[in-house]
């Protein structure tokens, strides 16, 4: 199985997160750098088009750009409190031509002050919607997510792949 691991702003895969995704597949973590390079969307989408992605798993402005890009790839994603609504830097998104919209499955936190989920639900309810969304809103959770909640996370979103 492949898996594309998308981190959030000035962020990375730590290693006790990437330990927990090898159990699941091969790992793909492009480092971006979403303050200097408006098209992270672009370049991903062109180093990954001609992969067979199984899923994408993204947090923050990693979850944005996977929120898109699992569509364009033709692969699930599970998203950690996606940017959606408003991100703190410009990143360009592109018009990829959907052939079939894939199951996304957002874990959002009620407590995360970065990315409100009140926001990303009015985001997702303006949109013209073409595939299945599974949302969670975790009480207690922030906009980090910790490494149980990751853990237990993977484990479910696995399960169903």
């Amino acid at each position: 199985m492949n898996i594309l691991y998308l981190h959030g702003l000035d962020g990375s895969l730590s290693e006790p997160k990437r330990n927990i995704l090898e159990q699941y597949g091969s790992i793909q973590a492009p480092q971006l750098d979403y303050r200097n390079q408006s098209q992270c969307m672009r370049l991903v989408y062109e180093q990954y088009k001609n992969i067979s992605l199984d899923s994408i798993i993204g947090s923050s402005m990693g979850g944005f750009i996977g929120y898109y890009l699992a569509d364009a790839l033709n692969c699930k994603a599970l998203l950690f409190n996606p940017a959606l609504a408003a991100r703190p830097v410009e990143q360009e998104i592109m018009d990829f031509k959907i052939q079939k919209a894939q199951t996304k499955i957002l874990l959002l936190g009620a407590e995360d002050t970065v990315v409100p989920p009140s926001q990303t639900l009015k985001f997702l309810s303006e949109q013209h919607l073409g595939c299945d969304h599974h949302i969670s809103i975790q009480q207690g959770l922030a906009h980090r997510i910790p490494i149980t909640t990751f853990e237990t996370a993977m484990q479910r979103f696995f399960i169903h792949l």
